[in-house]
Formats: structure tokens, sequence, C-alpha cells
């Protein structure tokens, strides 16, 4: 499932690179789904929306509703691929793919990954295209030696197909070096003051039960190119550590976990163990130290005082049921049930959407 999950996920790049990536999916058969759904994603940033069967295209940043009112063409454009062409693809590909594995019903999910990643200092462009289908990695194709490669036997197939078909795979490698790059750059140039701020993240230390994994849990920063790692007497570690994937915030920042397992690691041990985080541009780490007083918990400590009074804690057992009481009785009375490119390119010279 890493198409998929790739959109909410983000590699790490250096200070000067610059991504718009697609998120393509197409369904069959899935009741409540929309036939054809995509995302554009300027340096991991959802900017742009398209839902084919309830026509929606949506500009989800406020720099990338600029980009369109300043260049009604390149709306046009998108709209002619969110609603006709890559839907059209998308259901003509299912179509074939279930005669290819002979299924004759069910559900079934086609999913693509295309773009773009452009080094601002060295000028280089690499583009990539890659289908899953119902949760695998299918074919991608290979810029490089401009063939396609397939990942698993089924998709040999398809491969043959589209490797004969050279102005397909030329027209696909315009798009995705060329097309795709003078895209980025037009969003990087209208959301430059959001895109290219830098958020430093809050960093905690979670665990659920003493039993549980101590997690390492960075949120609210910004770019989402960032690292985490766990650390023993100053190197690196892997062996009992879980990292987690970027994930995506409601406000646009982003947030990431790393788990460390410590049912091993004796009291004495635990101040060499150090959660590592690095944001891309920013020279200092963020280090926190394993450490049981900054662990934050679900749990509740049992403490008691004796030199309580008596008396003052059957005033506040007598408060307390007042309170419940007067709780059920309203309760009783008031009972009632929260991107500028193409998958499969080509700047409409090619038809077909591949």
């Amino acid at each position: 499932m890493d198409l998929f999950l790739l959109l909410l996920f983000c590699s790490v790049s250096s200070a000067v690179k610059h991504s718009l990536i697609n998120y393509f999916t197409g369904s069959s058969g899935v009741p409540h789904l929309s036939e054809f759904v995509g995302v554009a994603a300027v340096d991991g940033v959802g900017a742009v929306y398209c839902d084919s069967s309830n026509k929606i295209l949506e500009q989800r940043q406020d720099w990338a509703q600029k980009v369109f009112d300043n260049d009604p063409q390149l709306l046009h454009w998108y709209q002619h691929e969110c609603f006709k062409t890559q839907p059209d693809a998308f259901r003509a590909r299912i179509v074939s793919l279930k005669q290819q594995f002979n299924q004759s019903g069910g559900f079934h999910i086609l999913q693509a990954r295309s773009g773009c990643e452009w080094d601002r200092s060295t000028k280089e462009v690499s583009g990539f295209l890659k289908y899953g289908y119902d949760g695998e990695d299918f074919i991608e194709l290979d810029l490089r030696a401009q063939k396609w490669i397939a990942a698993k036997p089924e998709a040999n197939i398809t491969k043959q197909s589209w490797d004969a078909d050279g102005n397909r795979t030329q027209l696909n490698v315009l798009f995705l070096t060329h097309t795709c790059r003078e895209r980025l750059q037009v969003f990087l140039k209208s959301g430059n003051s959001s895109l290219q701020r830098t958020v430093l993240p809050s960093v905690s230390l979670l665990q659920k039960s003493p039993s549980s994994p101590i997690s390492c849990h960075a949120t609210s920063f910004y770019p989402h190119r960032a690292v985490m790692f766990w650390r023993k007497d100053g190197e690196e570690i892997h062996e009992g550590v879980d990292l987690g994937e970027i994930l995506p915030n409601n406000d646009g920042t982003f947030q990431i976990s790393a788990d460390l397992n410590v049912s091993s690691v004796t009291p004495a041990d635990w101040s060499r163990y150090e959660c590592v985080f690095q944001l891309s541009g920013v020279e200092d780490a963020i280090i926190t130290t394993l450490n049981k007083r900054v662990i934050r918990t679900n749990r509740r400590e049992r403490r008691s005082n004796p030199a309580v009074p008596v008396i003052v804690v059957l005033v506040l057992v007598l408060v307390a049921a007042a309170g419940f009481a007067v709780y059920k009785k309203k309760k009783g009375k008031h009972s009632a049930p929260p991107s500028g490119s193409s998958c499969d390119v080509s700047d409409r010279q090619n038809r077909d959407g591949t």
C-alpha cells in the first residue's frame, strides 16, 4: 500500500528541493467512494483537490487560488483532467486490469503517484510515475531508460504494451521533467511566503502504560522534510525502534513519532538514550533525553496524604454526592445522543492520459 500511504507521506530531502506530486485514485464497485479522486501537493502541502463524481475542483490554499486566477487556461486544463481525461483513462484501465486478473466483480482500486522534484540549487529535475492496483505496486516508469518496470508478473502484459508505444513514453518524460517543473515554479512563486516558512515542532515523550514503548512525538512542524531517530551513547540505533510516517495536521503542519521499546532497558541506562529530531534547513537538532519525569501518560498516579483531616475528606465526599445527584436529575430531563500536473501525463497531446 506504499503508493497510497505515501500521500500522507513524505520523503526527506535537502532544504533547496521542492516537489509537485499528484496522487490519483480510481475505483470500481466501492460504495460511497467517488469514481476518481485526485490531490496535487506542493512540497507536501495539498494545493488542489479533485472529485470527478461530485464535480468538485477545489484550491485548498490561497496561493493556489491566485495561480488559477492569473491563469484561467491552466484552470481549464485542470478541469478537463479532473472531470474527463483522467476519469476516462482510469475507468478503462480498471476494466482492462479486471480482465487481465480474471476478476468479474468486487471492489477494485487503481492508484497512481506522479510528479517531479526540483533542486533549486543544482536545477536538477527528477520525475516519477508509479501505479498500484488493489493495494500492491503494479508498474512504474523508468525515465532514464524510458522503459516501464513491472512490479509483479501480472504487469508484464501492460509493460509490453506501453513499451511498444514510444510516443506515449516520450510525452510522459516531457511532462514529468519539463512541464511539471514549470508548474511547480509557478506554485512556488505564488506561495513563497507560506511554503518557505520554517516552524519548529513541539516534542514530547509519551507512554500509554508502564509496559508500552516510549513514543517520541513531534508535531506542528513545517516543512515536512524532517528526520527523527533514537540514539544511544550518541549513536543512532534501529533495534527496538519503530519509526512512523510523517503525517499532515489539519493546519498544514506535520507530525511524526518514533517508538522505543524500553522493556530491556534498566532505569540506570535511561539517560543514555536520546530522541533526535532534525528539520531540514535548521542547523540545530532538537534532542530529548529519555527521562521518566518528563514522560506524559494517561495513567493517574495514586497519591495519599495522611495529613488531610478526615473532616475535609467527608465534606468532599458529600459535595461530590450532591453534584452527582444534580447531574443525574438534569441528565434525565435533557438526555440526547468532526497538482499542477496529470498522472501518466502528457500535456493533452497524450489523449489516453498515459
